[in-house]
Parts: structure tokens; C-alpha cells; sequence
């Protein structure tokens, strides 16, 4: 195996890791929908959750909604996975592995309580940023990098 393949495996399976053992924090830590107050009109620590996609898309709707989500995770995975393979530019490996590993981070919360523990609550005054997470973060970052990269060099 690829060093550069090796590398973004590690990569991706921290970044679970990490997603994983905050949102245990949280959980452990906070009842369901408690907040705390870190800094007061900016930013607090929820236990909040989203049977739905990023940002609370798709949250109102039938149960069989999280299959679905599921279902396209384990399919992005795959395209993930085959374009790391090919992939020999390690900046766009290490972009791909962020994706991948936020994809993981939250395929686990849906496969064990049919949907995404959210902790990171940003606001100012009345508005609220969708609550979000690590793997939502690092799926953010990598999509981000990604485009950066593709924007620099299109080919």
C-alpha cells in the first residue's frame, strides 16, 4: 500500500476518532438539548440532535429518511475511497481524507441512534448558525480545500 494511501487512511480514521470521543463528551457530559454558555452571545456547548443532513436539511420527514442518508454516505464513501487510490497529489489525498473521515464520524451516529449528535453552537443576538460538529467540520474544511484545489488546477 501507497504511503500517501496509508497517510489518508490514518487521517480519516483520526478524524472519526476525534468526532467520535467529543460527541461522547458531550453526551456523557450534557443531557439532551442542555446548553452551556462558553462565551455568552457567541458561542455554546448543546447536546443537540439532527436526524437530518448538514446544516438540518432534511430534518422534517419520515424515518426512512436516515437509511437514505445512510445509503449516500456509504456511496460517497466509495467514490471517496476509489478517488484516494488514484489520487497522487497529497493535498487533495489529505482534502478527501477530511471528507471521509467527517462521513464516518456522523455514518456512525446514524447507524447507532439514527442520527447526528450536534455540540458546537455559534450565534450572535437571535441567530444560530445550524449546530454542527467535528466530522461536520472537517468534512467543511475538506470540501473546501477540494474546490481550492480544483480551482487552482482544473485539469
Amino acid at each position: 500500500m501507497r504511503n500517501e494511501l496509508k497517510l489518508s487512511i490514518a487521517t480519516a480514521a483520526s478524524v472519526a476518532a476525534l468526532d467520535q470521543i467529543t460527541k461522547a463528551a458531550i453526551t456523557r457530559g450534557l443531557h439532551w438539548n442542555e446548553t452551556v454558555a462558553v462565551i455568552p452571545g457567541l458561542f455554546n456547548v448543546v447536546n443537540w440532535r439532527n436526524p437530518g443532513a448538514a446544516f438540518g436539511m432534511f430534518r422534517e420527514g419520515s424515518a426512512g429518511n436516515s437509511w437514505v442518508l445512510i445509503a449516500i454516505t456509504v456511496l460517497v464513501l466509495a467514490v471517496i475511497a476509489a478517488l484516494l487510490m488514484q489520487s497522487k497529489d497529497r493535498l487533495a489525498g489529505f482534502a478527501l481524507s477530511l471528507i471521509a473521515g467527517g462521513a464516518i464520524g456522523n455514518l456512525i451516529d446514524r447507524l447507532r441512534f439514527g442520527e447526528v449528535v450536534d455540540f458546537l453552537d455559534f450565534y450572535a443576538g437571535s441567530y444560530h448558525w445550524p449546530a454542527f460538529n467535528v466530522a461536520d467540520s472537517a468534512i467543511t474544511v475538506g470540501v473546501f480545500l477540494s474546490l481550492v484545489l480544483y480551482l487552482k488546477n482544473p485539469s
